[in-house]
């Protein structure tokens, strides 16, 4: 049994999807261990461009089975809807290749509304959320307030843990934001619909990793956003409200006696940033625009335009340290094709002093990026498929990326397609 967690080392939207799609070929499980649907895996396969946001990306590989752990936010509603849509393109998804936890807890849609009404409070101060509720259903986690997958089959159980709660939550809504109450019955025939349509999915899935585990299997842990966005190593208070940080694959899976062999850490080879939040590299105007129109930098679930910048090597060097990263994936290398000469920020000016360490979140604001310029290839290498093949340029660009950051990079992408994958 070997086992492997995939995970980001910036802000997310780094491109861990298709880093898991293209490794699943070695693995027999993949597991999701944290998070929600507020985020995008974009995966480009036969079966065409695909967006997961719940379910694992090891989906799309029939012999697979994929799980969705107890550390999830599992939202019954928008997981249906992303297993529909995958079935309309020909991905068979059924109980034997998808397990989701009995302790998983359901996000409700009361989560979503208190989401979008604390925004709206917030006004200038937002978060950045994505609105799909998030926030609520962790804290609500954390009050022991949330109904758990394996109630669904406990009816008489459910119907009584849902009073209780929506009679709680309804004094949040009312009082403290004014807004229209949630009545039983919509709750009710929405867990009666929804919550049936996953019903055949849950299980144990604690077992079923512990069975495949001492049976020698090989288990591919998928993490959401990356370690900058991590609720306790992140740019707080700007971050997701979960541990994004490969430490906690063997909690959220339930596979708490894992031993990870292996953390890949996916950088992409520039930076971007969706949501709030200090992010010191960032580019504006037509520099950022020509940048972000040659990645396709548009969130995989809002669609909003992703803020961009140079690689951040500061901010990489501790993304690599916070997850314990034991190789790099570098994505969208070809995307820099464009340039003759490319900024990377290398340190941090704060206050008149230089630093290579990643500042305290009340610190960030005060940073300034420090660059310096690296030789552009300026030529399409989006066809190449080996180390030796690469200009001499785009080789030295990775080269240095590595030096600085401490951590080998064993792939490198060169476009979204599977098989634009360069193995070092």
């Amino acid at each position: 049994m070997k086992s492997c967690a995939i995970v980001g080392i910036n802000w997310g939207d780094e491109g861990k999807g298709r880093m898991v799609d293209l490794l699943t070929e070695d693995y027999d499980v993949v597991v999701r261990y944290q998070g929600g649907g507020n985020a995008g895996h974009t995966v480009v396969n036969e079966y065409g461009k695909t967006a997961l946001h719940l379910l694992p990306s090891g989906v799309f590989r029939p012999e697979v089975v994929n799980v969705l752990g107890n550390g999830v936010a599992l939202d019954p509603e928008n997981l249906w809807t992303e297993i529909e849509n995958l079935r309309k393109k020909g991905v068979a998804i059924g109980p034997e290749n998808l397990k989701i936890s009995d302790r998983a807890s359901l996000l409700m849609p009361w989560h979503r509304e208190q989401d979008a009404l604390e925004e709206t409070r917030l006004g200038a101060k937002k978060y950045g959320s994505t609105k799909q509720g998030i926030a609520p259903f962790y804290s609500d986690k954390n009050q022991k307030k949330t109904i758990l997958a394996g109630e669904l089959l406990y009816p008489d159980i459910l119907e009584e843990h849902m009073e209780e709660l929506l009679e709680w939550k309804n004094l949040t809504l009312s009082g403290v934001y004014g807004a229209e109450e949630f009545s039983e019955e919509y709750l009710r025939d929405w867990l009666k619909d929804f919550g049936g349509k996953i019903r055949p999915f849950i299980c144990d899935t604690g077992a079923f990793l512990r069975s495949a585990a001492a049976g020698g299997k090989n288990i591919l842990f998928e993490a959401q956003l990356g370690a900058l966005r991590d609720l306790d190593y992140g740019i707080y208070p700007y971050t997701t409200s979960s541990n994004a940080i490969a430490a906690y694959a063997p909690i959220g899976s339930g596979l708490t006696s894992l031993k990870l062999d292996e953390v890949i850490g996916v950088v992409k080879a520039y930076s971007t940033c969706v949501g709030e939040g200090p992010f010191v590299c960032e580019l504006f105007g037509e520099e950022a625009s020509m940048l972000r129109e040659a990645g396709g930098e548009y969130g995989a679930k809002t669609g909003r335009p992703r803020r961009v910048g140079p690689l951040d090597l500061v901010a990489t060097r501790y993304g690599v340290e916070v997850q314990g990263a034991t190789a790099i994936a570098l994505t969208k290398l070809d995307v820099l094709s464009y340039l003759e000469t490319i900024p990377v920020c290398v340190q941090y000016e704060i206050g008149g002093r230089l630093t290579d360490a990643f500042p305290f979140p009340a610190e960030l604001g005060k940073a300034r990026p420090v660059t310096e310029l690296l030789e552009g290839w300026a030529c399409d290498i989006s066809g190449v498929r080996r180390w030796e093949a690469l200009p001499a340029a785009a080789r030295r660009y990775v080269e240095v990326t590595e030096e600085r950051i401490g951590c080998p990079i064993r792939y490198i992408s060169v476009g979204a397609e599977r098989d634009a994958i360069i193995i070092r």
